[in-house]
């Protein structure tokens, strides 16, 4: 029997990540538009993709 894997905590409703490295050390990126902890400032090319 393959043994389950446990369920990720799902993410803060309302995250901020203050840069892509903090986004990254918390293991939230990539962040995509309407995840939370996304904006724009975060996503430089613009193509709702931040910290890629």
């Amino acid at each position: 029997m393959a043994p389950v894997p446990e369920p990720q905590p799902p993410a803060p409703a309302s995250a901020y990540y203050q840069n892509c490295a903090a986004a990254r050390a918390a293991g939230a990126a990539p962040l995509y538009r309407g995840d939370p902890g996304y904006r724009s400032a975060l996503d430089r090319d613009g193509d709702g993709v931040a910290c890629e």
